[in-house]
């Protein structure tokens, strides 16, 4: 695990969480529907649940609203993000600082684990995967989305014509997510696409600052001036606008 990025990661969404619901469209659309998948998968009989990257609370809101009777254990690695989620009058639970690929627990104690938009910061999806189902409680599910491979995709395609690699991450394909799930008895994945109404090259800029993802690939430093003018100059020639992949996994413990 590399700490000097997780900690660069901790403090970029630190220093937006107060402008991060301005800036999170997909984020919410993303949220509401794990939201809408883990009650499908237990609407009741629900003690415990841990939510994983629960930000400024978009699906942390929600959990309290569909699940009151819940234990709820809110994480982020982030403590700024907590303090804001926790800030909203109508959530009662345990905010706890937590990097989700490290959880600070052991043994089956979950009925529910949850997350949006929180796993594509993981150095090691798979394992982390394997971890968090870990603990589970018979019958419980880990229900989560991440970012897909084809996030970003002008953006990405506008480096590519000035010659140049953009520092967003490298995200995994549905394909990919499905293997990693094969390992796992009972796992489904599929995938959401969000258009992002940025407008501009400017537009994107802003909605990445907005939300606090402006830690680069490691070993892809920022681009310079002159080449991120040639990068937006292209953007904004093909049309401007781009959008996300969602991926959205299901695991299920057997009872």
């Amino acid at each position: 695990m590399n700490d000097s990025r997780k900690h660069r990661i901790s403090a970029a969404f630190g220093a937006a969480a107060g402008q991060y619901e301005r800036h999170a469209g997909p984020q919410r659309l993303a949220a509401t529907l794990v939201a809408d998948l883990a009650q499908r998968q237990r609407p009741d009989g629900v003690a415990r649940i841990l939510e994983i990257g629960c930000g400024t609370g978009f699906l942390t809101r929600d959990i309290q609203a569909r699940w009151p009777g819940a234990e709820l254990i809110a994480t982020d690695i982030a403590p700024a993000m907590l303090a804001q989620a926790a800030s909203h009058g109508l959530i009662a639970g345990t905010f706890l600082p937590m990097d989700g690929e490290a959880p600070a627990f052991d043994g089956p104690w979950f009925d529910l684990i949850l997350s949006s938009l929180a796993f594509q910061w993981f150095d090691d999806l798979d394992g982390a995967i394997a971890r968090l189902a870990g603990l589970l409680r018979p019958g419980g599910s880990l229900i989560f989305s991440t970012m897909g491979q084809g996030s970003f995709a002008r953006w990405r395609a506008a480096h590519a014509a000035c010659g140049l690699v953009t520092g967003v991450p490298d995200y995994p394909s549905l394909d990919a997510l499905r293997a990693m799930l094969a390992a796992h008895g009972d796992a489904f994945a599929f995938d959401e696409d969000y258009p992002l109404d940025c407008g501009d090259a400017r537009g994107l800029i802003a909605h990445l600052k907005g939300i606090g993802a402006v830690v680069p690939t490691e070993g892809r430093p920022p681009l310079g001036p002159r080449a991120l003018r040639r990068v937006m100059a292209v953007f904004d020639a093909a049309g401007g606008g781009d959008s996300y992949q969602v991926l959205f996994g299901r695991v299920t413990r057997a009872a």
